[in-house]
């Protein structure tokens, strides 16, 4: 007989299979999806030895500290201005390179370019790793409509599509080339241990904490939310720990409460997913077209996609903290995801190998320097009024 989280996780796996054309057997529910991340590198290294793991810096610190704490190395690559991820025609393979991740930065998902990055990597040998933590049960497909990654990383935690702050589930694709490999990286999955009691307890409390937290004054709330971080009564979205390349905790499963709470949320995210192409399609019509902003050519494509953040650039940094801050004096939370590159900065760059020649990175540079996002997650009265403001800013 089951016991209460393995059951609910197993009717996590239900949904998630449902909605992706997989098979529930495949899905692997995980405290944090970071750390699903790294039971999958660490199976790598030791699978197929030492090396490097292809990724960008427009990307969050906690998708990097994986590769670190496995004892692999990052080697950064440019990105695609039309999909804010890694671009396959500038793609540097050589080497020892065992994994590719493939994000789908603001929930952009391009099939086109993702079929791309993948062939080059298998032609490679490296192992496909597809991060989808801004666009939980969606992923690249193949020709045949199947999912193309060897490995699918989707997070329940917070300022995602669930936003239930914990929690995420891990995809082994049973028809993955590196047959070996994805069996080792399932057995690792399912024989995670349970959360111990502490994580248990701040899981329930981590909400409340939060509200709490956002009524205290700005320097009473940054004073305590890192004493009770640094003291583990509180479990902050980004630790400082993994700020310095390192994950504070061995990989688990979640808690009863995370699951119940993900569960939940997951049986309603069409209508979810619903709103937030309801507020694409509205910028997307409000801003194409307007001279000083550029956006994604891949979130202006087909059917509007349910984005997490929708990105727009303009001319310059000091340009996009305008429009950021002149979209929060309206009263919409957003911010400059992801400015700046390993969000929300890293306090050692020399752990996180970030390159002091640039000269490969230029797109990746000319991006995060001009980048502004803009909330999803607002009515689409809102969403016309922050148009509107976007349109004021530039203008002006």
């Amino acid at each position: 007989m089951l016991s209460d989280d393995r059951a609910i996780e197993r009717q996590i796996s239900e949904v998630l299979s449902q909605r992706t054309g997989t098979l529930a057997a495949d899905w692997h529910c995980v405290f944090k999806a970071r750390y699903g991340m790294h039971v999958a590198f660490e199976a790598i290294r030791e699978c197929m030895g030492e090396g490097e793991v292809a990724t960008q810096l427009l990307t969050c610190c906690t998708a990097v500290d994986p590769i670190l704490s496995a004892d692999l190395t990052p080697r950064y690559c440019d990105i695609s201005p039309r999909t804010a991820s890694i671009d396959s025609l500038r793609l540097d393979l050589s080497g020892s390179v065992r994994a590719v991740v493939l994000q789908h930065t603001y929930g952009i998902i391009d099939d086109a370019s993702s079929r791309e990055l993948a062939r080059c990597a298998h032609e490679s040998g490296a192992v496909v790793i597809e991060d989808c933590a801004h666009c939980v049960g969606r992923m690249a497909l193949d020709e045949e409509g199947r999912p193309l990654a060897d490995i699918s990383v989707h997070s329940f935690g917070i300022e995602k599509v669930l936003d239930t702050l914990m929690g995420g589930a891990i995809w082994v694709n049973p028809a993955s080339p590196f047959s070996e490999l994805a069996a080792e990286v399932s057995r690792r999955l399912a024989e995670l241990p349970s959360a111990p009691v502490r994580i248990k307890m701040l899981s329930r409390m981590n909400r409340f904490q939060l509200r709490v937290f956002g009524h205290l004054p700005h320097d009473i709330h940054v004073r305590w939310y890192r004493r009770l971080s640094s003291h583990g009564l509180f479990e902050p979205a980004v630790a400082e720990e993994e700020r310095r390349g390192r994950l504070p905790y061995d990989p688990m499963r979640p808690s009863a409460y995370v699951c119940k709470k993900a569960l939940s949320a997951l049986k309603g995210i069409e209508g979810i997913e619903a709103s937030k192409r309801e507020l694409v399609s509205i910028y997307r019509r409000g801003l194409s077209g307007v001279e000083g902003i550029e956006i994604p050519a891949a979130a202006m494509e087909g059917e509007a996609q349910p984005l997490l953040k929708f990105p727009l650039l303009v001319h310059d940094t000091a340009l996009a903290d305008c429009v950021v801050e002149a979209v929060c004096d309206a009263g919409y939370f957003t911010s400059a995801w992801y400015r700046p590159e390993l969000y929300p900065n890293v306090l050692d760059k020399e752990a996180y190998h970030v390159p002091t020649d640039r000269s490969n990175l230029m797109e990746n540079d000319r991006f995060i320097a001009r980048v502004a996002t803009l909330p999803t997650n607002i009515t689409p009265d809102a969403a016309q009024r922050v148009v509107e403001v976007v349109l004021g800013v530039v203008s002006s």
